[in-house]
């Protein structure tokens, strides 16, 4: 596409059955601001922030369909005691004229077993880095956690939102479903690619049935996993086939990397191994000091660095496509829409400059403050922020 006949990213645009003020999507990162599991003010806050700053949907992160489904027992998790916080939030994020999206989803393996008090899923029985075994996925919680992403979306509608975000993405437990290393199922949830896609294209599906028409419905989907013997491009780019043709989803968002095996690869930038040890303690602090520079791999920062894997995706699909990764400024939010991407989704920048949409919007040549540090991302384990400019 030529530049000239490209999308204005700050115009409106429509995602499905809604239509949103322009194309800039505040991404999903775990605001650690909800201790009993329900909506707080300063969650509120911190999703008012970025919308009053000028994007076009902000995406609250994250919403577990299940409790065993959660990282740990502070996160929400969708039940009709949520619903009245839920509402709350998206009235505050409406008053400032930005859309807003949950992100839902099932943590799997990555989920902590003994914060939930509740056994850790993942495809096939694996150890995991919580200390503890996993338990394999049965059928009959396959059948159950796909009709708790339905009873979700419903949940979320409630509420009030504009979209729901299908987590499908970093060997969160559809993800994990996805990956040969991580599936070792014989039965028609694992083997070959359509095996391994099942169970997230019946979450898919199950959750169009119940609000399709009504809220825009998005997935996050793995590029690739950034592990050895994990998903990669040429089997994602089918799985985003096989999503795009049964007609379930409005659009899907780009991602890579792996929070049970390999986060930063997703991050790029410095690898903040001492800050992440200091979020924990005792066994865990220890461990991490020990093992972290080989499990926080550090990869360089460079703007759009997810787009060469995202062109193999553009290429072969018609439907919408989110880009995400090392969006930051007006020359990537062009060169991005010049390149057939509908929308364009940003966090830790915003995160630094929750107001930087706004910024962009008046002066084409703004500079984001971001320097990439990462210390950001321990901080999701006590109240997620820019350290720089929020030390406490």
């Amino acid at each position: 596409m030529s530049p000239s006949a490209a999308p204005d990213v700050f115009a409106p645009a429509r995602l499905g059955p809604i239509t949103l003020r322009n194309r800039v999507i505040k991404s999903a990162t775990f605001e650690g601001r909800t201790p009993k599991a329900l909506v707080t003010d300063d969650l509120i806050a911190y999703h008012v922030a970025p919308a009053s700053g000028g994007v076009g949907m902000t995406t609250v992160a994250y919403c577990a369909v299940a409790p065993e489904g959660r990282t740990d027992r502070h996160q929400i998790w969708m039940r009709p005691e949520a619903v009245p916080g839920l509402r709350r939030l998206t009235d505050a994020v409406h008053a400032t004229g930005a859309a807003v999206s949950a992100q839902l989803g099932h943590a799997g393996p990555v989920a902590n077993g003994a914060s939930n008090r509740l056994p850790s899923l993942a495809p096939t029985r694996r150890f995991s880095p919580f200390g503890s075994m996993t338990r394999a996925t049965s059928t009959d919680d396959i059948e159950r956690i796909v009709k708790a992403h339905a009873e979700a979306a419903r949940f979320a509608a409630d509420a009030g939102f504009d979209a729901v975000e299908l987590h499908f993405g970093h060997n969160y437990l559809a993800s994990a479903f996805l990956s040969p290393k991580l599936n070792h199922r014989t039965d028609g949830y694992g083997g070959n690619l359509e095996g391994r896609a099942r169970f997230a294209r019946e979450i898919a599906a199950a959750v169009r049935a119940e609000v399709g028409g009504q809220l825009a419905i998005l997935a996050k989907l793995n590029m690739d996993d950034g592990v050895d013997g994990g998903l990669w491009l040429d089997e994602s780019v089918e799985v985003a086939r096989l999503l795009q043709d049964d007609g379930s989803l409005d659009a899907l968002v780009l991602t890579c990397g792996s929070s049970l095996l390999n986060p930063m690869y997703l991050f790029r930038g410095d690898a903040p191994v001492r800050e992440f040890a200091g979020a924990f303690h005792g066994v865990t602090r220890a461990g991490l000091r020990l093992v972290g520079p080989r499990f926080l791999k550090a990869y360089p920062y460079q703007p759009l660095y997810m787009l060469d894997h995202a062109r193999q995706f553009r290429a072969a699909l018609t439907m919408p496509l989110v880009l995400l990764g090392g969006v930051t400024d007006k020359a990537g939010m062009d060169t991005a829409m010049a390149e057939g991407f509908q929308f364009v989704a940003m966090a830790r920048a915003l995160l630094r400059e929750p107001d930087l949409v706004n910024r962009l919007r008046a002066n084409a040549s703004t500079r984001s403050l971001c320097v990439h540090c990462n210390k950001c991302m321990p901080t999701i384990y006590s109240r997620s922020r820019c350290v720089l400019t929020d030390p406490v």
